[in-house]
């Protein structure tokens, strides 16, 4: 198969094609080797790839669905036994899953054929892809910038070619965030719709869910019927959709309730290429029937109350986290395996009260009421994804040695202060590439986000959006099928 002929289809049309017996799943796998390797170099999204015959699954044993698609993992929070699972941190070098966790079970029935891991920052706290462990993971629309964070590496794998969607996780925005930066979609699924298993219930105390990035809004919406599936021991069950999410993707929405605001939370200011890109999705969410109206949410605390709780969840579990790799590599929680960052975050973790959890609980719970009743009025709340561009490599991660664990978060809340909202409250929410920025080069991604259980109405939305105004031709200058 040739590379150009690899890169034209989304992970759904390489599917048809095996299924008609076109090409074989071997062939698409071979060709997906290839655009890693001619593209990997450049931009350094992969840390470790293997041939299909090494990825422990058989694409004739399996469904139909994604049969012999091209995949990769991201290098945290999914098992694949026998592979490594890194985490981003030379804390962690050399750690060997001895099993698959219940995602990868899923994604192997599902036909993906994982070719690979993909480049994460250590231990994902960053909204940029530049760890350490790794080294900077370049975007492939403009290589002097990052691509985004914590599932960079799958963004910018995406973007270039190297396969249709992968595997991202979304704690704070890591499925949000490189979708914006790298023009693509990704979907942050509702608290709950995918299971964590076998080893975590919830991740950062609910925090975090799973599922990819990809090039087109089916292929997302197939990845999550396939996965959304409740496992044996599970904390809770999300009520399963009255249809497929495939099929809401070409579902006409109804007239939606769109509520609109563009000012962020923290204060910051907007940039202009983002302001104009936000007003044109406005416009163009009106031209397309709906109701759009300016309606800032009022979060039910203050910007500091908010980073202040939300540094507690993640510096507490990252905390409990490292304790827990030092044990199993033997391996010193110091600057000789972690980078300034972590380290900050550690000592602030370990000095977080229980009575400190509990609060940081309690102002979780106000945000989740304040958003409830926001959706009341609205069906769906619209933001940029990020407020600006994504910096270039390197000025990101300037300030690592000056905060304190608290400063760190604080300092990535600032550079993306929509998307945690989602995580907070458990909501689903959606990145669309609807715009580019002319002078860069880089897309420009908008959010929307939904009630909690609600990615029917995302799907039907991003689906007529990417009718409307679709962005599969556009192409970044480091791509795979050149």
């Amino acid at each position: 198969m040739e590379l150009r002929d690899y890169v034209s289809y989304d992970g759904a049309g390489l599917a048809e094609l095996i299924n008609k017996g076109d090409v074989s799943a071997p062939e698409v796998a071979d060709a997906a080797t290839r655009a890693i390797i001619a593209t990997n170099d450049k931009i350094n999204a992969v840390n470790n790839h293997w041939r299909a015959a090494e990825a422990g699954s058989s694409s004739q044993e399996l469904g139909t669905v994604f049969k012999g698609v091209p995949f990769l993992i991201k290098d945290l929070a999914v098992s694949m036994i026998g592979k490594p699972s890194e985490l981003g941190s030379r804390l962690a070098q050399g750690m060997i899953a001895d099993a698959d966790s219940h995602l990868m079970t899923l994604f192997r029935k599902a036909g993906l054929i994982t070719l690979g891991r993909t480049t994460t920052p250590e231990l994902a706290i960053s909204t940029t892809t530049e760890a350490v462990f790794d080294g900077p993971t370049r975007n492939p629309w403009n290589p002097d910038y990052n691509s985004g964070g914590s599932s960079g590496g799958a963004g910018a794998a995406v973007a270039a070619g190297m396969v249709p969607l992968a595997h991202a996780t979304d704690g704070g925005g890591s499925i949000r965030v490189p979708a914006s930066v790298n023009g693509l979609f990704g979907m942050k699924p509702t608290r709950g719709r995918v299971s964590n298993g076998p080893a975590i219930d919830e991740g950062w105390n609910g925090m975090v869910t799973q599922l990819g990035v990809s090039r087109s809004v089916r292929d997302s919406a197939i990845l999550l019927d396939a996965i959304s599936i409740p496992q044996i021991g599970e904390p809770y069950y999300i009520a399963t959709p009255h249809r497929s999410f495939a099929a809401s993707v070409t579902t006409h929405p109804r007239k939606l309730r769109i509520g609109t605001m563009m000012a962020p939370l923290n204060g910051g200011n907007v940039a202009p290429e983002v302001r104009k890109a936000f007003e044109d999705t406005m416009k163009l969410c009106a031209d397309l029937g709906h109701d759009v109206e300016h309606a800032p949410l009022d979060p039910g605390i203050s910007w500091q109350a908010f980073v202040t709780a939300n540094a507690r969840i993640w510096n507490v579990n990252t905390a409990a986290w490292i304790d827990l790799i030092a044990s199993l590599t033997g391996r010193d929680i110091s600057d000789a395996y972690l980078e300034p960052a972590s380290l900050a975050v550690y000592h602030h973790g370990k000095t977080v009260s229980g009575t400190d959890m509990v609060e940081a609980l309690g102002l979780r719970n106000a945000v989740t009421r304040a958003f409830g009743a926001y959706f009341q009025k609205y069906d769906l709340l619209l933001t940029p994804t990020l407020p600006t561009l994504p910096l270039r490599i390197g000025e990101y991660n300037k300030i690592q040695c000056e905060p304190d664990g608290h400063g760190w978060i604080s300092h990535v809340f600032d550079q993306s202060p929509y998307t945690a909202l989602a995580n907070v409250t458990g909501v689903p929410s959606m990145s669309v590439p609807l715009a580019q920025d002319n002078h860069s080069h880089l897309p420009i991604g908008s959010m929307f986000t939904a009630p909690f259980g609600d990615e029917t109405t995302l799907f039907e939305l991003a689906g007529q959006l990417e009718r409307a105004a679709p962005w599969i031709e556009r192409k970044p200058e480091i791509w795979a099928g050149e």
